[in-house]
């Protein structure tokens, strides 16, 4: 007997027709219970007839042949002669059915199978079971057709036995999955590990679970297991690129994208809404753009369209924010109907009742802002206009202190400051004012100022053309200096809104050009030093200092004028000031040394006098650190009294001035070189102690700065009196390397690079260890636990406990399942690892260039992760790379036994293959990070350590790469490198500009010794190139330029025509006319180095100048004549001038009056202060001396 089955359309026809069609439907559907309900309509009962063998083996025939897959071959005859069933399979009656009674129905959202319903059901039935059902079903059949029904008989008659008591247990795959996610949240670590377990191997690898999820989505009682549900949910969806999804039936798929818009918009809890508006995206993901980009989902761009408008807020909420996750998948129908959306988030930003709307809105505006192209002007305009809305909708977070809302909002305009499109520029007195007005509004909470505080220096840093076009730079300076006035935190590592304003005054600095910052800053500083508020002459001496770092060279020359100040904070009464002036020392002392030194017998005394002071030692021990590193030769009269004072305080003196009183014996020693010697023994006893601590926090800080001193010891006093510490020394590094510490690992690789140095190829015993270490640092990620590190970590200390050199080839990352990152933690800088990272780095190396061929088994896994490493994050990870990996290719080719290069444009002397091949693979990666790097300072390294490795390897290094590395400097010598641009500089911002920054300038001088590289590897081959590249090079040298491009262009031109020698001859009259302007400068240091290129000009070009001698010896004159106390740059020039005056008289003696010459040239003699011109070359003046006095002018001396 078969179940009877109800279906809503009566069928018509003879009964035999009927009968007939039934045993022809029973061929493809062996379910006489389905079909017969699908074909007739009604309340229907049938069953199966028993059939002879031959009709049974009919009724029999495989489906496959009753409905055959179509033959590509096949022609239009198939299919017209299928199988004929035999009469009678089954038959069905038709029972009454009450017109009362109506039919619904009700779909679960999960399926079962038939295969899994009958497995549960038992092979055997006991008889009471049985009669039980068949009682009932008679009774039934019956009940159905009364009318009026009897609900109670109905109900009583439906009872079953056969079936529901074994298949009512199935639908508990979806209790098991909602007890196990329950049990994730348990406080018992235990119960958390075995439901995850369970659920991965269970659930999370079967389409099953993502239908189950939706249902506890929508049936939790349970808001915590609705939210992690549909956080769960999203990671299935999302499951191998959206796999899972798709194996869901493709009708539980369209139940679910029915269902979930009713269901997010009836889900009380808005975190949960937000996580099932990531559940969307992620099916948006695929139903929107699938592989063939076909729009499977179409009804949900109108929905989410209608939510947005919709007249309650809280579904305009929903819609906006879904709108917002599903941005990616919908972007290509955004941007083709931009107008819509921007009228649309115009209304929505000034939505009246939900600051959710408004401030989801702002972060859509983000999204959009990333699509939309430089050239689509109408798009920029309208967004443009959007802008004060942006703004409004932050000011009104910031207003009622909604941290979360503000974070979002300051995102959105950090996105917008990185955009090429531009789309602030418009707005930027605007949005500087507002930034400043909320950074200093003392109301807002202290977050949120500093959000605003933080969004300024993104501003600056990002928009530096448009803050220097507009003049922005003085209001910006008078609207912070009073923000820091206000008292700093105790924590010194504590953000606070004056720590935060002096940042922004930093980048001020070293972005803008110093006229536009410094002048004003003066003014200000000056006035605030003048004014009985401690606040106010806090600020001016620390603005002062953060201002040194970008504009010390413009601050030199006023730096008697400005010593006052720093005296009178030394002065001050108050410590806060007296603090800030100590400040203002230690980074004069980094940017301006001579100055400091040259006032060393005032300076000390006071550091000295202030240690003494509580309040203020500790930041005189920082001081006396910078100061003591910088002193050189002058410690030697002081070094007792330090070292006395110094040692004192290492027993007195709390931890933390412990460790800067540490680090001052280092610089004393670094300053003294072997004069530290009689203080060494006691100082490494003394630092023992430090060297074994253990604990955490400041204990570590302390042993790293001690580890550090040690080097610096090392350094100083040499091989011989430290190698009894040379072995203890590695062992405490290693120690401090295995003790889980970031900080404590880059100062044993620290002390690894100077082990190495000082001790050169007697350290190679110790590479085996110390090699994979430093790849292992390389290898790790920043943010969260790295497990990968930790695991090459504990190979590293089996090692060491075994003395077994580590298989390089099983230091391997972890792969990490996408689904178990963290995006907030994968975007986390982990500043203390990245740091380790740079070191771990620069010391590979380090390590590589002293210990030499040693190391050349280590050379091919350091290669390959210092090229990884040149697209890390941290442009300091960047920089190291590039030097170590330059630094790789000269140790290379040191050792491949090179015969010296020969200058030219063909290399007449081939590198080693092997160094060919490594310069083949290294080369190409460093162009490649070199095309996309937008970080001034890296781009200066590149040139740099390029200038130096082709000054060592020769042209070989440049085979097959000169035109690119002529393109690159090319580039920065006009302006349009990556790095010089901002994002959406506008075409009148991008027009050149005489003044710059300092950091541009530093950009500048590096590709100009670039350039003075490539004369020198091509020798007269050079002039090829040096006629396009002059005119570039000569824009930098005027009376408006800095001191610093004035300086390296001419410097730059000596360098280029001693290296292309006779080939500068055709450009001999331009070069002459530029130097000569260097013989006027205001500054002695230009002046030096026009005397000396002019002397190179001389002796190399084969075009006769003698006839402007006079004028050249006339404008020499002045150099010969230096005060006593003068700066060191004019006895520099006098040195300089004395070598132009001896290749003069070298090249054409007859043409100078050498009666007024020579008496000047000789009193000039010993050259003491320009040791280029006393080296032991044939073309310094030195040598040039000796073949003038056994020539020319034996009879005239």
């Amino acid at each position: 007997m078969h179940t009877t089955k109800f279906h809503s359309d009566e069928g018509s026809g003879p009964v035999e027709q009927q009968e007939r069609l039934l045993d022809f439907a029973l061929m493809v559907e062996r379910h006489p219970d389905n079909v017969a309900a699908a074909l007739f309509g009604g309340f229907i009962g049938t069953y199966l007839l028993e059939l002879d063998k031959a009709a049974t083996e009919a009724a029999s025939v495989p489906l496959a042949e009753v409905l055959p897959e179509y033959p590509p071959e096949s022609g239009p005859e198939w299919g017209k002669d299928p199988p004929s069933p035999p009469p009678g399979i089954g038959s069905f009656v038709r029972f009454g059915w009450a017109p009362e009674i109506k039919a619904l129905a009700i779909i679960p959202q999960f399926e079962v199978s038939t295969a899994k319903a009958r497995g549960v059901l038992p092979t055997d039935y006991s008889r009471k079971d049985l009669v039980f059902n068949l009682q009932r079903l008679a009774v039934l059949t019956t009940a159905l057709g009364q009318s009026p029904p009897s609900p109670e008989l109905i109900y009583e008659a439906m009872k079953d036995r056969v079936h529901q008591p074994y298949r009512k247990e199935l639908p508990t795959y979806i209790k098991s999955l909602h007890d196990l996610l329950s049990q994730t949240t348990a406080n018992d670590t235990n119960v958390i590990k075995s439901a995850t377990s369970a659920l991965a191997k269970n659930y999370w690898t079967s389409p099953d679970c993502i239908p189950a999820l939706f249902e506890i989505i929508n049936s939790s009682p349970d808001q915590s297991i609705r939210q992690l549900a549909a956080v769960e949910l999203r990671k299935r969806v999302n499951q191998h690129q959206g796999q899972l999804w798709v194996q869901v039936p493709q009708n539980i798929r369209a139940a679910i994208k029915s269902r979930i818009t009713e269901v997010i918009l009836a889900e009380p809890a808005s975190i949960v809404r937000h996580n099932i508006a990531r559940v969307i995206s992620a099916i948006a993901q695929y139903e929107l753009q699938g592989g063939s980009k076909q729009v499977t989902w179409p009804e949900l761009i109108p929905w989410v369209e209608a939510a947005c408008v919709a007249s309650a807020a809280a579904h305009r909420e929903v819609g906006i924010y879904v709108l917002f996750t599903i941005m990616d998948s919908l972007m290509d129908e955004i941007t083709e109907r931009l107008p819509t959306f921007f009228n649309l988030f115009s209304n929505l930003t000034r939505d009246p009742e939900s600051s959710e709307v408004r401030v989801t809105s702002v972060r859509c505006l983000g999204q959009i802002a990333q699509y939309i192209d430089s050239h689509q002007k109408d798009e920029i305009k309208q967004f443009q206009a959007l802008i004060p809305n942006i703004m409004d909708v932050l000011a009104d977070c910031l207003g009622r202190s909604d941290e979360e809302g503000a974070r979002h909002g300051f995102d959105v305009f950090e996105t917008l400051l990185i955009l090429e499109t531009p789309l602030l520029s418009k707005h930027m007195p605007e949005l500087v004012e507002f930034f400043l007005r909320c950074g200093a509004n003392k109301n807002y909470e202290t977050s949120l100022r500093i959000m605003s505080l933080n969004s300024l220096t993104w501003t600056v840093k990002y928009k530096k053309s448009r803050i220097q076009s507009l003049n922005l730079a003085k209001p910006i300076l008078e609207g912070l200096m009073p923000i820091g006035t206000e008292e700093d935190s105790e924590d010194a590592d504590d953000e606070c809104p004056s720590r935060t304003a002096f940042r922004v005054i930093d980048e001020l600095a070293t972005s803008l050009p110093p006229s536009q910052v410094f002048p004003t800053l003066h003014t200000i500083v000056t006035q605030y030093m003048a004014s009985s508020d401690a606040g106010q002459r806090k600020a001016a001496l620390t603005s002062f200092a953060v201002t040194l770092e970008g504009c010390s060279e413009f601050i030199r020359p006023h730096m008697r004028q400005l010593w006052p100040l720093i005296d009178a904070g030394f002065a001050d009464p108050h410590p806060v000031v007296r603090k800030a002036a100590l400040s203002a020392l230690g980074c004069t002392c980094e940017w301006l040394e001579e100055e400091v030194v040259d006032r060393h017998a005032t300076i000390l005394p006071v550091l000295l006098d202030m240690i003494n002071n509580p309040d203020t030692q500790g930041a005189a021990c920082t001081a006396l650190d910078d100061f003591l590193e910088i002193l050189g030769d002058t410690i030697a009269q002081y070094l007792p009294q330090l070292m006395e004072r110094l040692s004192g305080l290492l027993d007195t003196a709390p931890n933390d001035v412990k460790g800067i009183v540490t680090g001052a014996i280092g610089s004393a020693a670094h300053a003294a070189k072997a004069g530290f010697l009689p203080y060494f023994e006691a100082t490494m006893h003394r630092l023992q102690p430090f060297l074994v601590l253990t604990g955490e926090g400041g204990e570590q800080e302390l042993r790293g700065i001690a580890m550090d001193t040690v080097g610096t010891l090392a350094d100083a006093v040499g091989r011989e009196h430290f190698r009894p510490y040379f072995q203890p020394v590695m062992n405490n590094a290693f120690e401090g390397m295995s003790l889980d510490s970031a900080r404590l690992r880059e100062c044993s690789y620290l002390i690894f690079g100077v082990m190495a140095r000082v001790f050169e190829e007697e350290f190679a015993p110790y590479l085996d260890r110390v090699v994979p270490a430093l790849i292992a640092s390389c290898k790790q990620e920043e943010g969260g636990e790295d497990t990968a590190f930790a695991k090459e970590l504990d190979e590293l200390k089996k090692a060491d406990k075994s003395g077994e050199p580590v298989d390089l080839s099983k230091l391997d990352s972890e792969s990490i399942d996408i689904e178990d990152v963290d995006e907030e933690k994968e975007l986390a800088v982990n500043s203390a690892i990245a740091v380790e990272k740079e070191i771990a780095a620069d010391t590979i190396g380090t390590v590589f260039m002293y210990t030499r061929s040693h190391f050349l088994p280590y050379v091919e896994p350091c290669v390959h992760e210092l090229a990884e490493l040149l697209s890390h994050y941290y442009e300091g990870i960047r920089k190291s790379a590039v030097t170590s990996l330059f630094a790789v290719i000269q140790t290379f080719y040191e050792l491949s036994s090179p015969t010296e290069w020969v200058p030219g444009s063909q290399v007449h002397v081939p590198l080693h293959q092997n160094v060919k091949d490594l310069i083949s693979h290294v080369i190409p990666e460093i162009f490649v990070m070199w095309e996309t790097e937008d970080d001034k300072n890296v781009v200066a390294n590149i040139c740099q350590s390029l200038s130096e490795t082709l000054a060592k390897v020769g042209p070989g290094l440049a085979e097959q790469h000169l035109d690119t590395m002529v393109r690159f400097a090319t580039e920065i010598l006009e302006g349009k490198a990556l790095c010089q641009q901002d994002p959406d500089q506008d075409e009148e911002e991008a027009e050149e500009t005489e003044d710059q920054a300092e950091y541009d300038q530093v950009l500048i001088s590096a590709a100009s010794d670039l350039v003075a590289a490539f004369a020198s590897i091509l020798g007269p081959d050079f002039a090829v190139l040096f006629g396009q590249l002059f005119p570039l090079l000569k824009k930098y040298y005027s009376k408006n330029r800095s001191l610093s491009e004035r300086t390296s262009t001419i410097g730059c031109m000596g360098e280029i025509i001693s290296g292309m020698k006779g080939g500068v001859t055709p450009f001999t009259e331009d070069v002459f006319n530029l130097i000569s302007q260097g013989f006027s400068d205001e500054d002695p240091e230009v002046r030096s180095n026009a005397a000396f290129a002019m002397g190179v000009l001389i002796e190399n070009s084969e075009m006769d100048i003698s006839g402007h001698y006079l004028t050249i010896l006339t404008a020499l004159r002045p150099y010969f004549v230096v005060a006593e106390g003068a700066p060191h740059a004019q006895f520099n020039a006098k040195d300089n001038a004395t070598g132009c005056v001896a290749r003069m008289l070298l090249k054409n003696s007859s043409s100078m009056p050498l009666d007024q010459v020579i008496p000047v040239f000789v009193g000039a003699l010993p050259l003491k202060h320009d040791f280029l011109e006393n080296r032991p070359h044939p073309t310094s003046t030195t040598c040039l001396l000796y073949s003038l006095l056994f020539s020319t002018l034996s009879p005239k001396i």
